[in-house]
């Protein structure tokens, strides 16, 4: 059963405007955050934070976060050795499957988020 979809769409040059070390900590979890440390290329970084900010918005939309008892940082997209995103949190039980993809354009981010009850 389906619990939850969302999606968002993040203008990267909106992001590159908003870039700064507070907002990377709000956005990032301490896994995700030395990932972005790690990566060299400032497109590439810009390209990162945007995906994973338009991950967690589509993450909220799916489970309606109107509740306001997540923060960006309870959840951390990380990425298989294959490159396939996953969501790693404590938010939801071992019942729930969430579905993420996440792409990426020189001017924009996207993510689609599925959650689904076992």
């Amino acid at each position: 059963m389906i619990l939850g979809i969302g999606i968002d769409l993040v203008d990267l040059n909106r992001i590159k405007e908003l870039l700064s070390d507070r907002f990377i900590d709000r956005i990032l979890s301490p896994e995700e955050k030395k990932l972005y440390e790690n990566i060299a290329a400032e497109n590439t970084k810009l390209s990162f934070i945007g995906g994973r900010f338009a991950a967690k918005e589509a993450l909220f939309k799916a489970i309606s976060k109107g509740h306001g008892k997540t923060n960006y940082t309870d959840f951390s997209i990380l990425n298989e050795e294959n490159g396939t995103p996953f969501v790693k949190t404590e938010y939801f039980s071992n019942q729930e499957i969430i579905h993420i993809t996440i792409t990426h354009t020189d001017m924009h981010a996207i993510a689609y988020v599925m959650i689904e009850k076992l």
